[in-house]
C-alpha cells in the first residue's frame, strides 16, 4: 500500500530556532536517504540532549526532517524545534525559522519507506495546490514526528507522518 494522505489543513507555524544538524547530498547513503544520519541521532541520544532544553510548546515534543533548497545546495535538517532564545548547545548548528502559515499533510502508512521521498512529496503537493495555496519563495519542507501519531502504530501497524511546506 502507498501512503494515503489523510488530512490537510493550514497552521500557523510561530518563530522558532531549530536545533540540530544540517546535511547535504553528500550525506545520503547509497539508497539516496538520510536514514544513516538518522540512526546517528538515535544511537548517540541527541534528541534527549537537546530536549531538555525545553522544545517549542507548540511542537509538542516533535521531531522533525527539515529540508529546502539555499542557493543550489540542498540542505536537510534533523533537529527539534525551541524559542528563538535558546543557546545552541556545543556540537549542534541552528537555523532560525521565521514565523509563517504552511500546509500540512497527514501521510498514514506504514514507516517501511512509504512515507518518503518524492511520490508522498508530490501527492502532499496535489492536495495543498487542491486548496489553492500556494507555496513560499524557496519555502522549508518538513517531516514532522510526532510523539504519539508517529511513535504509536494503529491497529494495522501504520503511523502518521506530517509532511509540511510552508505557504505564502
Amino acid at each position: 500500500m502507498a501512503a494515503e494522505v489523510t488530512r490537510v489543513y493550514k497552521e500557523q507555524i510561530p518563530s522558532a530556532r531549530l536545533i540540530g544538524k544540517r546535511y547535504t547530498d553528500e550525506h545520503r547513503n547509497a539508497a539516496g536517504s538520510f536514514t544513516d544520519q538518522w540512526e546517528e541521532w538515535f544511537a548517540n541520544g541527541w534528541f534527549e540532549k537537546i530536549g531538555q532544553f525545553g522544545c517549542l510548546p507548540e511542537s509538542e515534543g516533535a521531531s522533525y526532517g527539515i529540508m529546502r533548497m539555499n542557493g543550489i545546495q540542498f540542505e536537510y535538517w534533523i533537529g527539534m524545534l525551541f524559542p528563538k532564545h535558546i543557546e545552541v548547545p556545543e556540537g549542534f548548528d541552528h537555523a532560525d525559522l521565521e514565523e509563517g502559515a504552511a500546509g500540512i499533510c497527514w501521510l498514514y502508512g506504514k514507516d517501511n519507506g512509504e512515507l518518503f521521498g518524492m511520490e508522498p512529496h508530490k501527492r502532499c503537493m496535489a492536495k495543498i495546490a487542491e486548496q489553492g495555496w500556494g507555496l513560499g519563495e524557496n519555502p522549508w519542507f518538513f517531516e514532522r514526528y510526532h510523539p504519539v501519531r508517529f511513535m504509536t502504530p494503529d491497529e494495522h501497524g501504520n503511523v502518521i507522518l506530517d509532511y509540511g511546506v510552508y505557504l505564502k
